[in-house]
């Protein structure tokens, strides 16, 4: 089985280049294809990898300014042929759904969210500012986009989702049907600690920026008096300060080797924002630390009310605190916590992705 791998854009880290590492490690011999890769803002390790470009690589400044070249994303993917494959996999949350392929190849999609400012514009218009004349040029410029995103959908064999909240958005916005393969987390770097290890605060350990509503949990901490460590960094920092009462500690980035003891010493970890999917809920888990999240979106999926946190039904701040100032984390047990989270664990994704591949190319090749 020829394979090949296919993402976005290589010029940032985030949660969608986590799960790449992770189908690159699964399959260390195929090409990954993408639009633009920028060797100097991405880890060394990638060098070591067979990445094939577009020609949007050579577009002027795209590797630290690729939104303004969104609009020619489609263009570009639409001409990419990958019909030598037997298998194309791609990672998608923009526009790569959208290569080309014939009869022969079968075309998996892992769905991290349908491309979200063309969905969900008026989120998107709120979240960034924009407004006047912008906004009146994006808006039929999107509905174009919307309608090339559609049918790129129908071309693709088998849609994956990353989560409830995505499966039904792919629904809605796709009508296709999906399958769900959760998001692999290394829960191995994260273990519980002893009742007396556990300290007094509350944690968030996030990107500081307005729809992660960082602002909900600084002003409920604040009004309830309740310790708050907030690690990361952001365009959202001063605002939040501004908002942050004396019992709120900003502790800036926060290395990758103290993220673990720190989760597993909170509390309790807050995730106040409408997220896809989430991942440092679920590793707060594996260090045996409930959560108290917002219910909505990937949350839905991770927190199991009563057993490994507990959920605010309003985005509100009085939301938040009447759920923050009843709860009571020697409730929780942290075995079982953490037992939760390991069906999330990177090993369960590997398993997965692997089966429902070989399944799909073996009921595939059969009708060939």
């Amino acid at each position: 089985m020829k394979l090949a791998l296919v993402h976005d854009w290589l010029n940032q880290i985030g949660g969608a280049e986590d799960v790449l590492e992770v189908l690159v490690s699964m399959y260390p011999d195929s090409p990954l294809y993408t639009s633009i890769y920028a060797p100097e803002l991405m880890p060394d390790r990638y060098r070591q990898w067979d990445i094939r470009t577009q020609w949007l690589d050579r577009m002027p400044g795209i590797h630290n300014h690729h939104q303004p070249y969104l609009p020619l994303y489609p263009l570009s993917w639409g001409g990419l042929d990958l019909s030598d494959y037997d298998v194309v996999l791609s990672n998608k949350s923009g526009f790569c759904h959208g290569l080309r392929h014939g009869p022969n190849t079968l075309h998996i999609c892992y769905c991290l969210a349908p491309t979200r400012y063309v969905w969900q514009l008026d989120s998107y218009i709120a979240r960034e500012g924009i407004g006047g004349v912008l906004e009146l040029g994006l808006r039929p410029l999107v509905a174009a986009l919307r309608r090339w995103d559609y049918a790129a959908a129908q071309r693709v064999d088998t849609f994956i989702a990353i989560s409830t909240e995505i499966q039904q958005r792919i629904q809605t916005y796709y009508q296709r049907d999906s399958v769900i393969i959760y998001p692999p987390v290394d829960t191995s770097r994260f273990q519980p600690v002893t009742a007396s290890e556990v300290e007094d605060y509350y944690l968030i350990v996030s990107r500081l920026i307005p729809y992660k509503r960082i602002d909900l949990a600084v002003q409920a901490a604040t009004q309830l008096g309740l310790p708050l460590k907030i690690g990361g960094k952001g365009r959202d920092l001063e605002r939040l300060q501004a908002l942050a009462g004396p019992t709120v500690e900003f502790l800036g980035y926060v290395p990758d080797e103290a993220l673990p003891g720190l989760m597993a010493r909170c509390k309790a970890f807050l995730f106040p924002g409408l997220e896809d999917f989430g991942i440092t809920p679920v590793q707060a888990q594996a260090a045996g630390r409930p959560v108290i999240a917002f219910g909505g979106g990937g949350a839905l999926d991770t927190v199991i009310p009563g057993k490994t946190g507990e959920l605010f039904h309003e985005m509100t701040v009085e939301s938040l605190s009447a759920v923050w100032a009843a709860f009571d984390a020697r409730r929780y047990d942290p075995a079982a916590i953490r037992a939760h989270a390991l069906q999330f664990d990177t090993t369960v994704f590997t398993r997965q992705i692997q089966d429902i591949v070989a399944q799909r190319w073996a009921e595939f090749a059969g009708k060939r």
